[in-house]
């Protein structure tokens, strides 16, 4: 026979919402730390092909 769950307390919902979204800005940091780099060119970790080997080819 189903049974109800129990209910969430309101502090438990609003840490697991706080900490989804601590995650998600911290992804945005690195993604926007990662564009600035390569934009300025002293990525190291980052391959991606650039304008002078498509021009070669």
């Amino acid at each position: 026979m189903a049974v109800p769950k129990k209910k969430t307390s309101k502090s438990k919902r609003d840490m697991r919402k706080a900490h989804w979204k601590q995650k998600a800005q911290l992804q945005a940091q690195r993604a926007m730390s990662l564009g600035k780099s390569v934009l300025t060119g002293r990525s190291k970790g980052f391959v991606y092909p650039s304008d002078e080997e498509d021009e070669d080819e």
